[in-house]
């Protein structure tokens, strides 16, 4: 191109800045015609499915975890493979967007982990509605008000969300992902004297998850429960004498200053967030299955149940129990396993759990995320 004296040479092995300047202005030039060829392709997947298929469906969770996949694995570097993959995520939610917009709906308010869940999943082309509680994300997924939903499910140091697993037992929607995110807490506060401030704010979950911090740096403060982090963090932003339990994201969308980052008890603090749709995800090739049962309550029921599992050797990487809401005393159980429910093992241990179980129900299978 013009303006670039050394087109074919690599980067390192220019040393003047004007030539990596050129350089740089060259690579730019090309990575924008082929990021217009990739988005002009896309609204041609868009004509061809309109024309082929009478209910086309334009997001395909599978296909995207692929794509994500194989960019991990294809990356030379230096840019970390985290990098990437945010990167080719918002391209992929700019070209679906063109496609056909998608309208996911989440465990609001904004500034929450989970409405940065949803963003590091669909990306930010997406049009996305914060919503009070997990029931109203489940309802606007299924009155078609939202065609996804993402709620959280479970927590690495207080464990799984029994709201969460409670609305699959009553709802027909299916898991079509997952997200795991970091999940790091800062003490967001007006005060800047932190005797000041006579209540802490925040979820139960996140209250607990800085439980001992609380203890040594705010032993003083009332704990507060409410529906949210981000909720928190707007009463923090009017109250001097309160603070709140939050994400950057809230302080910097309520504009209430952090006055202790990373108060989580637990370095390695993450959460996993579910993704419900309508539509079966079909395999991607590293995919998890969730599936609930119930049976009788009676001596080695739960070891009928496991049986299948373990004599085909499938990895068990997750089991909750749950009051069955019908009969006292009996309870529904939620395993996650590793695989596909059209892989052939999965299958055949489904067909072996449905002539024993008194209930199986598949949730879904749907890609693993990538950790």
């Amino acid at each position: 191109m013009a303006g670039d004296q050394h087109p074919q040479r690599p980067a390192s092995e220019l040393e003047d800045l004007p030539a990596l300047r050129a350089r740089i202005d060259s690579l730019d030039g090309e990575l924008l015609g082929l990021l217009s060829e990739r988005a002009r392709c896309a609204e041609a997947v868009a004509r061809v499915k309109r024309r082929q298929e009478s209910n086309p469906v334009f997001y395909r969770p599978e296909r995207e975890a692929e794509i994500l996949r194989r960019v991990r694995e294809q990356n030379p570097g230096p840019l970390s493979a985290e990098a990437v993959t945010r990167l080719f995520r918002e391209i992929m939610s700019e070209c679906l967007a063109l496609e056909h917009p998608l309208n996911v709906a989440y465990l609001g308010p904004v500034g929450t982990f989970t409405h940065l869940a949803a963003r590091k999943h669909f990306g930010h082309a997406v049009e996305t509605q914060p919503l009070a509680s997990i029931d109203a994300v489940f309802g606007a997924v299924e009155t078609g008000r939202a065609q996804f939903g993402v709620v959280p499910i479970e927590n690495s140091s207080e464990g799984v969300v029994t709201h969460t697993v409670d609305c699959f037992m009553d709802s027909d929607l299916l898991i079509c992902g997952e997200v795991i995110t970091p999940v790091h807490h800062h003490l967001l506060a007006q005060a800047e004297d932190l005797s000041q401030v006579k209540r802490v704010l925040a979820h139960a979950q996140a209250l607990a998850q800085c439980r001992q911090w609380l203890d040594s740096e705010l032993p003083h403060a009332e704990r507060e429960a409410v529906s949210s982090n981000a909720r928190a963090a707007a009463i923090a932003a009017a109250d001097p004498n309160a603070a709140a339990l939050a994400s950057e994201a809230a302080a910097e969308h309520y504009n209430v200053p952090v006055r202790a980052p990373h108060v989580e008890d637990r370095a390695d603090n993450t959460t996993r967030f579910l993704i419900i749709g309508s539509g079966m995800t079909e395999p991607s090739g590293a995919d998890r299955t969730s599936i609930m049962l119930s049976t009788a309550n009676r001596p080695g029921s739960l070891y009928s149940l496991l049986k299948p599992i373990a004599e085909a050797g499938i990895s068990l990487t997750r089991i909750e129990s749950r009051p069955s809401r019908c009969t006292p005393w009996n309870y529904v159980f939620f395993l996650d396993l590793v695989g596909h429910q059209q892989d052939p093992l999965i299958r055949d241990c489904l067909d072996q759990l449905r002539a024993s179980a008194d209930t199986v129900k598949v949730l879904g299978s749907y890609p693993q995320a990538a950790t």
